[in-house]
């Protein structure tokens, strides 16, 4: 089966509408990390994403009938975008099932390359269980986002590409994993060709499918997902996909959010270039291993996979990027409401720089304070939490706590009826 997946991406049929994409040495990040560290720069494809390779494969290879009578995709995405643009090509219908919560500016893209949109549910599998309907009903075929012998083998030229253009050793190459179609055809590929080069997958910690699955030894199903990184949130891993894996991956990294954050600026700070959460994912894994190991002068590759980044998420995202490196603390402190408590936790905060404050008095007796502060490890904030706490401060360190990270820093704050003869200064 492996020689067959190989002569699939040898023979596959993605050139018409994808491009090679160059394979980039990230100089910041080699330095910072001291390895090789090279981006396969898939964002850089005609709709900022591999996808349209595994979706033009396969949908060059219907037949007349089938292109006559049009496919059918379900995506919130990059998927969606790959299939439009495929289907203008080979000039035939593509209706694309969406759930409603998708960002205005993907439904406009699909239409944009000529998609017929159809919104349809809350989630991808309400909008896959409708695409499937409309399948039947209208004779329409299904491109699959990634459990498909074709999307697979499309995704695997990514792989035959890298190997073209570089020739040197390369230890690993790291790769996101959603559903498994990208990983799957890029193993596929390496294990046959350079079974040497070990291919390590990344998923974030609340949609880790593929990892679950893996060590169950079936595919298991997520009761939930976290949508972080939309482009891989998924309940279920394929079945081609699942079998590919475990026959050729050589391990998994899971990563959080803070990381993935952290890799996006990684990336904008060596190229310019803005990846979506999906399309860093396998940057923060690819630091994860790498300090786990304590490895040097290795030659590391990561697939940069997408960069459809709704623009609303940018200030999240650069809030939570120095988190994500380790060079900020969170913390939520009460202090007493009385003289020279301020001036004291003032002092335990000692000379490190603040990145973010809000203070409000809460009552006749307690106030409560948000702060942030910049550090150069994750023991210092350890360190500024024991600080607090010898101060005489309720100390609550949320540095890797998402709820408070998300909502607490909202809920410090506001009017306060104890503040009646107070003064704004700015």
């Amino acid at each position: 089966m492996g020689s067959d997946y190989l002569r699939r991406i040898l023979t596959a049929r993605v050139y018409d509408v994808a491009q090679e994409t160059p394979l980039e040495a990230a100089k910041g990040l080699s330095q910072r990390l001291t390895n090789r560290i090279l981006l396969k720069r898939e964002d850089m494809q005609p709709v900022f994403s591999f996808k349209l390779r595994g979706a033009y494969n396969k949908m060059a290879h219907l037949n007349r009938d089938q292109l006559a009578k049009g496919v059918i995709a379900a995506s919130a995405g990059n998927h969606a975008q790959g299939v439009a643009l495929s289907a203008r090509r080979l000039g035939c219908r593509a209706v694309i099932v969406m759930p409603v919560t998708t960002p205005a500016v993907k439904i406009d893209a699909v239409r944009a390359l000529g998609g017929e949109v159809v919104l349809q549910g809350d989630s991808y599998s309400d909008a896959y269980a409708h695409a499937l309907k409309l399948q039947q009903s209208q004779g329409l075929t299904f491109v699959h986002p990634f459990d498909d012998p074709d999307v697979i083998a499309g995704q695997g030229t990514i792989a035959m590409e890298l190997l073209a253009q570089y020739q040197d050793p390369i230890d690993a190459v790291f790769v996101a994993i959603g559903g498994g179609g990208l990983i799957a055809g890029i193993a596929a590929y390496l294990k046959q060709v350079r079974p040497e080069i070990r291919v390590i997958g990344v998923q974030m910690t609340d949609s880790d499918a593929m990892s679950q699955s893996l060590k169950a030894g079936q595919r298991v199903v997520l009761s939930e997902v976290g949508l972080f990184s939309d482009g891989t949130a998924v309940k279920q891993v394929g079945e081609e996909t699942f079998r590919l894996c475990q026959k050729y991956v050589d391990e998994i990294v899971l990563v959080d959010t803070d990381a993935v954050c952290a890799a996006i600026k990684d990336v904008f700070e060596d190229s310019r270039a803005i990846l979506e959460p999906a399309g860093a994912l396998s940057i923060a894994g690819m630091k994860s291993w790498v300090q786990q190991q304590a490895c040097q002068n290795k030659t590391l590759v990561a697939i940069a996979c997408g960069a459809n980044m709704n623009f609303d998420r940018l200030r999240f995202v650069s809030e939570r990027a120095e988190i994500g490196e380790q060079r900020e603390a969170v913390f939520a402190v009460t202090i007493p409401e009385e003289r020279g408590s301020f001036k004291r936790f003032c002092a335990s905060v000692g000379n490190r720089n603040v990145t973010e404050f809000n203070y409000r008095i809460a009552d006749a007796h307690a106030a409560h304070i948000y702060v942030g502060i910049q550090i150069r490890n994750r023991s210092e904030a350890h360190q500024i939490a024991a600080d607090f706490e010898s101060a005489g401060f309720k100390t609550l360190d949320l540095t890797d706590d998402e709820l408070g990270k998300l909502h607490l820093r909202h809920m410090v704050g506001g009017r306060s009826a104890l503040a009646k003869k107070e003064r704004l200064f700015r």
